[in-house]
């Protein structure tokens, strides 16, 4: 009805709670975390794109999509506010999410090569279609910063769950290059690892 809706309206829905222990923020990250995930990365990205591409392989690529809230709130009923940060790397993949970090955190990330964990089939189809799995987005993958006294016991309790039986360690937060992710190779080089700058083609979304 024309002039009864000339005011502020307001309207909240409420649908959760603030975990009593959870201390979440990029200004707790600091030099020494650990930086876990709690599965491979780029499953989801290259299951959507070798479906559409048609591409084969002895075992068929499947999607991380899960979900993850029990193993979450596991980790912040055990830990606490030694979880420093917590991310989930949906579209730009790893590398995005931990640049992006590293520059509101103020801090230096260092990533290895060979610890990153990518099923084989996985990493064939991003070399037959010319895609980093670094950027390659996930559903149902978190990179989780912590205090590094607790990392072994986080692991432990991240393979007892579903949704985490190949958690691993992929980085650490160091006080050098502040603001840039540096990938150690597996050939003993370094490269910058900066964010996806456009669109990752072929778009999965």
């Amino acid at each position: 009805e024309r002039g009864k809706g000339d005011k502020i309206f307001i309207n909240t829905t409420g649908f959760g709670e603030v975990h009593p222990r959870a201390n979440i923020a990029v200004k707790n990250i600091r030099e020494g975390d650990k930086i876990l995930v709690n599965g491979p990365i780029a499953q989801h990205g290259m299951a959507i794109m070798s479906e559409r591409e048609g591409l084969e392989f002895e075992s068929a690529i499947v999607s991380d999509s899960t979900n993850l809230n029990d193993l979450v709130l596991k980790l912040l009923d055990e830990f606490g506010e030694k979880i420093h940060f917590l991310r989930d790397p949906t579209r730009g993949g790893l590398a995005s999410v931990l640049s992006e970090i590293a520059v509101d955190a103020k801090v230096g990330i260092e990533i290895f090569e060979e610890q990153l964990p990518l099923e084989k089939q996985v990493a064939a189809a991003c070399e037959m279609l010319g895609l980093d799995p670094l950027y390659v987005a996930n559903e149902g993958l978190f990179a989780v910063f912590v205090d590094p006294e607790i990392e072994q016991e986080v692991l432990e309790l991240m393979r007892h769950e579903a949704s985490g039986q190949l958690a691993t360690r992929v980085g650490e937060v160091t006080s050098t290059h502040r603001g840039k992710v540096v990938l150690h190779s597996e050939i003993g080089g370094k490269r910058i690892v900066t964010p996806l700058i456009g669109e990752q083609l072929p778009r999965i979304c």
